[in-house]
């Protein structure tokens, strides 16, 4: 791992530079890079504007880790209302959440039940519910999670983390369910036993397991979703499924707002499908941390934001 994605993992852990950055408008000005605003009616109006442009959303309020049984009832209820916007919008919109923000830790049978109640919200709605990946020690709770919920709700889908070790026998375990996966690089600080160290080597091991839910698509397996904004990568995978047979709309692109928007509209244009994931909400340091760490460019974004 280089010496800057360190530090900024390292920063996202800081319960004091998390305190101070919810207090400075000059941080949370940097954070409209990535996000349309705090509240969920400014992530709702920027998903009107996307979804004029040919994109799907999807919706995430950001936190986790709470420490209440009250608290993840009261995200439970947040996102039942909010499938209810979608709905009244007529937006293409999904919701995805983190188990820990429905009490993973507390409990995993009252965090099941909560997902439960939510992929039926989203069935009675028209919508989708998907799973985010959080770190290493939550992955195999996680598919736990879902595969329970995939029982309850068809159309629900799971985050895999491409830089972990485990994840080609966890994508090769869930087949059976014929799963929606999302596949992504990985955000956390991780320990070397437990992912692959180095970004070359994530980056093949992606490709790798792009090209095992392309075949698995082609059998009628997978619904596969490639959630990157390494455009390279995403050609090599789009030439991959032509050669599987796996035409467009067979495959999803997810990408985050305020990133490579201008590529997002290309795909589009070219016949992807292409979902846009805007997240809101006041529990954004250790997630606007992540997005920084994530590649060099972003700590540009932001500083420019700034600037500007």
């Amino acid at each position: 791992m280089n010496l800057s994605r360190s530090i900024l993992l390292a920063a996202a852990r800081s319960r004091t530079l998390n305190d101070f950055a919810l207090r400075s408008a000059v941080v949370k000005r940097a954070t409209r890079t990535f996000m349309p605003g705090e509240r969920a009616g400014d992530a709702l109006t920027a998903g009107e504007v996307i979804s004029a442009s040919g994109r799907g959303l999807i919706f995430t309020q950001l936190g986790e880790a709470i420490t209440e049984a009250g608290e993840a009832i009261a995200v439970r209820d947040h996102y039942l209302g909010f499938f209810e916007e979608i709905r009244a919008r007529k937006l293409p919109g999904q919701v995805s959440v983190k188990p820990t923000q429905l009490g993973l830790d507390l409990s995993f049978d009252r965090c099941l039940e909560h997902l439960i109640a939510l992929g039926r919200k989203a069935d009675a709605t028209g919508s989708a519910l998907w799973l985010d990946m959080e770190d290493s020690t939550y992955t195999q709770r996680t598919i736990e999670l879902y595969t329970a919920l995939k029982g309850e709700h068809a159309r629900a889908g799971i985050a895999l983390q491409a830089y972990l070790y485990r994840t080609a026998d966890d994508v090769e375990r869930l087949l059976p369910l014929s799963p929606t996966i999302r596949l992504v690089k990985g955000a956390y600080d991780e320990p070397a036993e437990a992912a692959f160290p180095k970004k070359s080597d994530t980056d093949r091991n992606y490709l790798e397991l792009a090209c095992k839910m392309l075949a698995a698509a082609r059998a009628g397996k997978c619904v596969p979703v490639f959630g990157t904004h390494d455009i390279g990568l995403i050609r090599r995978i789009a030439a991959r499924a032509e050669v599987e047979g796996v035409v467009k709309g067979e495959y999803e692109i997810h990408m985050l707002y305020g990133i490579r928007d201008a590529e997002q509209r290309r795909l589009v244009a070219e016949g992807h499908t292409v979902k846009t994931l805007i997240s809101y909400g006041s529990a954004w340091f250790k997630w606007y941390m992540r997005r920084l760490a994530e590649r060099p460019a972003n700590v540009l974004f932001a500083v420019r934001s700034i600037v500007r």
